[in-house]
């Protein structure tokens, strides 16, 4: 595997990589040119829209963010390019057109040390912004390290619970489609993290490798939480928690499998039983791998 091959530089985005070149259990390689994982899509630029494009073939972008976050950050430029679907697939639970469930409770009533509620306020037209609720956007860690695996296994899990129609139909994106898909959310790290790893499992990647996918975006940190404050989305949040509460910990990931594992018969036993057929894993192998 050539790290240095699966980063892709863009200006306006940071944790952007291809989940090409990652070895199977079985001796194979995914492939180049099929999926890649991102953060927030908002600031492409021109040239960006073009490599994208029409270098790399981009033809589907499966969405992860809640309505919320889409609302407030407006149309990405990718909206605007007709040869690219957007696939908005939330993996919250919405309360609502706009907002999501836990968002739906007053700003001033969320909890200071469990929960808080970025975006809140009245636009300009008198009607209710929509607010995201930060620790399900951009979960982060507590101090001690037990408590905080298990907050953010929670989370993962949730994800899961709360939206399997989402998480199938984010993986049967690039199952089916032509060109490449990109997945994303805003930090490219936790939402965007489970639903790869769910579709390296089905081709067969080895779990070192899905963990060391998931870990890479640490690297890209700091530039990822720069961006995110530069947006009145995220920077409430953001500026409320430590930077370091928001690394991606390779254990989280491989204790998250395992959890699925000890639960689901793993990441496939949880898919089949929530609607994904061995057609749709031929499907999404054939386009992975070599």
């Amino acid at each position: 595997m050539n790290e240095l091959t699966r980063w892709i530089a863009l200006d306006g985005a940071v944790n952007v990589r291809d989940l090409g070149g990652l070895p199977t259990i079985d001796g194979r390689t995914t492939r180049f040119g099929r999926v890649m994982r991102s953060d927030n899509l908002q600031g492409l630029t021109d040239a960006d829209v073009q490599r994208l494009v029409g270098e790399l073939k981009l033809r589907d972008v499966v969405d992860l963010r809640s309505s919320a976050e889409v609302e407030l950050e407006g149309p990405g430029p990718l909206t605007r390019v007709p040869e690219v679907s957007i696939h908005h697939l939330t993996l919250f639970p919405e309360g609502g057109r706009h907002t999501d469930v836990e968002a739906d409770t007053p700003a001033q009533d969320a909890d200071p040390v469990e929960g808080t509620a970025a975006g809140a306020g009245n636009g300009p037209d008198g009607r209710a912004r929509p607010r995201i609720e930060g620790d399900r956007v951009l979960p982060w860690q507590t101090r001690n390290e037990e408590r905080a695996e298990i907050r953010v296994l929670g989370f993962y899990y949730a994800y899961l619970l709360d939206r399997p129609d989402s998480v199938l139909a984010a993986l049967r994106v690039p199952a089916y489609g032509d060109g490449s898909a990109l997945v994303h959310c805003a930090a490219g790290k936790d939402r965007t993290g489970v639903v790869c790893a769910l579709a390296l499992s089905v081709a067969g990647v080895a779990r070192d490798a899905i963990v060391a996918d998931y870990a890479a975006t640490g690297e890209r940190m700091e530039a990822i939480l720069a961006r995110l404050r530069a947006s009145d989305t995220y920077r409430d949040d953001l500026d409320s928690r430590p930077a370091d509460s928001h690394l991606p910990r390779p254990e989280y990931m491989d204790h998250f499998l395992q959890m699925l594992e000890t639960r689901d018969d793993g990441p496939l036993g949880w898919l089949a039983r929530n609607g994904w057929t061995p057609e749709d894993s031929a499907a999404l192998r054939s386009r992975l791998l070599d």
